[in-house]
Parts: C-alpha cells; sequence; structure tokens
C-alpha cells in the first residue's frame, strides 16, 4: 500500500485538478472542458449532483453557459472551479440542516447520500 502524501486536504485538490483532467484531455484543448466533457463529468464524477433535478440536457447547458464567463463554449478550469466551489457551499449548508451551528456543531448525513 503505498503512503500517502500531504494532508487530506492537499490530496483532495489533487483529486478535483486530475478529475477535471481526466475529461479536459478527452477532446479538442487538452485544459478545458467541451459541452460533452462536461456532461460526462457531471454524470460520472458527480452522479448525485443533480438527483433531485430532472436530468435533462437544458439544465446541463445552462449551468454550462452561466460557468462560461468568457464565452468560448468551454470551461477553463478556473471557470470550472466556480461550480465546485457553489458545490461545497452548498453541501456545507446541506450538513447543518437540523444540526445547531457552534463550538459542538454536528454533520448531517453529507452531500449526495
Amino acid at each position: 500500500m503505498a503512503a500517502k502524501t500531504g494532508s487530506q486536504l492537499e490530496r483532495s485538490i489533487s483529486t478535483i485538478i486530475n478529475v477535471f483532467h481526466q475529461y479536459s484531455r478527452k477532446y479538442g484543448h487538452p485544459d478545458t472542458l467541451n459541452k460533452a466533457e462536461f456532461k460526462e463529468m457531471v454524470n460520472k464524477d458527480l452522479p448525485n449532483f443533480l438527483k433531485r433535478e430532472k436530468r435533462n440536457e437544458n439544465l446541463l447547458r445552462d449551468i454550462m453557459e452561466d460557468l462560461d464567463t468568457n464565452q468560448d463554449n468551454q470551461l477553463s478550469f478556473e471557470e470550472c472551479m466556480m461550480l465546485m466551489g457553489k458545490l461545497i457551499f452548498a453541501c456545507h449548508e446541506k450538513l447543518h440542516e437540523n444540526n445547531p451551528r457552534g463550538h459542538d456543531h454536528s454533520h448531517g448525513k453529507g452531500c449526495g447520500k
């Protein structure tokens, strides 16, 4: 078994970068996600992301358009990280549902469960 390198947070950051590049290298520019790559990443690596919404092309298209700040029909790593930041914030809020905040606060089930 390989030894863990870096802290838990550092490993998590590396995982996010590696997953982004797993999809960004498939077609076109290796440092951006096109629509197909974005859709595949959301469907495979964020399977619970839209579980309360009907999975449909229009919703994914709208999300991509909102993130695509330079309107080049691709998502740079920075643009994609806006989505990750929003998801992390939403998950944090979800974890605190029905759990008091404060020094002894606890977290709920977690995101995607």
